[in-house]
């Protein structure tokens, strides 16, 4: 009898040790695995796009050193606004997710300026880095940005011999800053204002002959634009195990 008794306690005992070798380990349990936030959107890639908006000049430009007031400065220019419109090409790349950097050309037609004596720029392209900031909404860009600007600057017309008008491709820099916000896919709009400065060196019509002026203008312009992205993209949900 006691042999038939210690013989089952070890066939019992047998068949708990094989189910409990059937059941998982904790330690061997997998971690749970769980979705991390969509990564955010980013601006890096190049676009296009086209703005409109409205420039106008400074009443007081620049004529000297000989003028017709203290400093070379003039009141003939009448700094009638006007429509500036016209294309943009960029590119921009997402340093972190805070900060992105870039670069954009443009050119614009714009039909500022006018007055006796008048200062116009008919056209007016520029080169300018961009620095941006996303602080609210990955989206959403706040953004500086200045550089290299020329355009064609047309002064007259005058009103004594040799009368007509006198024009030359001006140089000179622009600087200023902006609102940009992504949208539905690879879409994005801004709103933007820059100051521009152009200048060259123009033959007195009025004073003696072979001396030149530096003329300067001043344009002011306000802006809005859509830009179409290419290669921007938004998350995509990352495994994390915790």
């Amino acid at each position: 009898m006691k042999k038939f008794l210690l013989a089952a306690t070890v066939i019992a005992s047998s068949f708990a040790a094989a189910e409990a070798a059937d059941l998982p380990s904790r330690k061997m349990a997998p971690p749970p695995i769980a979705y991390s936030p969509a990564s955010a959107y980013s601006w890096t890639g190049f676009y296009v796009g086209a703005s409109v908006g409205y420039g106008w000049m400074d009443k007081f430009n620049t004529a000297g050193p000989i003028g017709f007031g203290p400093g070379g400065k003039i009141a003939l220019a009448d700094p009638h606004g006007g429509v500036v419109i016209g294309p943009q090409v960029g590119f921009n790349y997402q340093i972190s997710p805070m900060f992105v950097a870039g670069v954009e050309a443009d050119w614009q037609g714009s039909t500022a300026g006018g007055g006796v004596i008048g200062r116009r720029t008919p056209w007016f392209a520029t080169l300018r880095g961009r620095l941006g900031v996303t602080p609210f909404n990955p989206s959403l860009m706040v953004y500086a940005t200045g550089g290299f600007a020329f355009g064609k600057l047309q002064i007259g017309p005058f009103p004594l011999p040799p009368g007509g008008t006198a024009s030359q491709v001006a140089t000179g820099w622009t600087i200023g800053g902006g609102l940009e916000y992504a949208f539905a896919g690879n879409w994005s709009a801004k709103l933007e204002y820059l100051f521009t400065n152009l200048g060259g060196n123009f033959a007195n019509p009025l004073l003696l002959a072979g001396t030149t002026t530096s003329q300067r203008v001043h344009d002011h312009t306000i802006r809005v634009g859509v830009n179409y992205h290419f290669y921007s993209y938004g998350g995509v949900p990352v495994l994390a195990r915790y």
